[in-house]
């Protein structure tokens, strides 16, 4: 018996060893979802994608999720957008996926997107930190949180000791001197110089063109910009052609690995999405981005983002209870980023629980189906939306 279950371990061995010769790829292959229910190009360009995906990269195994009749690869089965998030979570969750990619995701308030484009001047890849959703109400703040994402994602994908530059919108020279805060205090952060002749860690658009540092900070709307121009500027803009698409959110309360592409991402760039979201799965980056967070904490991370809070904040926030919670399935579009916490607020104390969070088109808040109408009529009197 002990001799017939080492002839099986062997052959097992080596069959695995023989596909890894054949494929190019050792190991378990990552199972990456792809939702297939939004795209402006139709579900076909998405499919299209994941082909791509399969056959450039032998370590992806592609599974689907929407509502085709015939598919190459593993297909779940979700009639919308809505029902093809749950059973993405659902697979997520019950570790039948190791990631996914999809569109229009709202996540939760505090946590945003972290993508990679290739520079045109030199063909450089480069980190844009963030370029979905808001890793916090305050500007400066957000930047310091998204210097720590795009560090992590950095070092999940590869980067040992990625460089960092801070794009110079409004701000950036307040992010700079939080970090270099955390820097004195022993948290490594390594700035790179601007390509222009007066250098520093301020980077100018040319720095955007030539991709000089690892990872970009900015705010994720400026990075949004980024992303789309960078990845459709020589196709018009109607179609993404050039990148690795939003990237995947990281920040508090995201357990879930899974990465964005927008309604104008081709199939070169949702292919690109498939192939990052594989790399981080393969560098930890969940876990990782944790442990920088902690590391951070460590070298006085809190007491660098108070130092940021508008003076005023502290004195105007009043304590609301949240109402029983809810399944919030229902989104509420239209509320200015700087209101979301507040409009929020409005509803706890009319009794009806909501969450914030941002889609792709921006903030939102999110309530019970339910509770839509109710919700909606509480905003309008309050001034929140028209």
């Amino acid at each position: 018996m002990a001799h017939q279950q080492l002839n099986e371990a062997l052959a097992s061995a080596f069959n695995d060893m023989a596909d890894g010769l054949v494929s190019g790829s050792f190991g378990r292959k990552k199972r990456i979802g792809l939702t297939l229910v939004g795209s402006e190009h139709g579900s076909a360009e998405l499919v299209r994608a994941a082909e791509l995906a399969a056959r450039q990269f032998a370590d992806i195994e592609p599974v689907l999720i929407g509502d085709l009749s015939d598919a190459p690869f593993e297909l779940h089965p979700a009639s919308d957008l809505h029902e093809c998030h749950q059973v993405m979570e659902a697979l997520l969750d019950e570790g039948k996926i190791d990631s996914c990619v999809t569109l229009h995701y709202s996540f939760p308030l505090g946590v945003s997107t972290v993508g990679k484009v290739i520079t045109p001047a030199v063909g450089r890849e480069m980190i844009i930190a963030t370029t979905t959703g808001t890793s916090d109400t305050v500007r400066n703040i957000a930047m310091v949180k998204n210097t720590i994402a795009g560090i992590a994602l950095a070092k999940a994908t590869g980067i040992a000791e990625p460089t960092v530059g801070i794009l110079n919108v409004d701000g950036a020279a307040q992010v700079e001197r939080a970090l270099r805060q955390l820097i004195d205090n022993g948290y490594p952060i390594r700035f790179t110089e601007s390509a222009r002749a007066d250098g520093g860690a301020l980077m100018r658009g040319n720095d955007m063109l030539q991709g000089v540092p690892d990872v970009m900070v900015t705010d994720s709307l400026t990075g949004n910009l980024m992303m789309k121009v960078f990845s459709s500027f020589n196709t018009g803009g109607s179609y993404e052609a050039l990148g690795y698409g939003y990237g995947p959110g990281l920040g508090e309360g995201a357990d879930r690995q899974i990465g964005i592409i927008s309604r104008a991402s081709g199939a070169p760039v949702i292919a690109g999405a498939m192939r990052l979201m594989a790399d981080g799965v393969q560098g930890d980056l969940m876990n990782l981005y944790k442990q920088e967070v902690k590391n951070a904490e460590e070298c006085g991370l809190t007491d660098v983002l108070d130092g940021l809070k508008p003076k005023a904040a502290a004195a105007q926030a009043e304590a609301v209870t949240a109402p029983p919670e809810k399944i919030t399935d229902g989104d509420i579009n239209g509320i200015d980023i700087l209101d979301i916490e507040t409009a929020r607020d409005a509803l706890w104390g009319k009794q009806i629980f909501a969450r914030t969070g941002m889609g792709c088109t921006g903030p939102v808040v999110m309530v019970a189906t339910e509770d839509l109408e109710a919700a909606r009529q509480v905003l309008k009197a309050s001034g929140f939306i028209a």
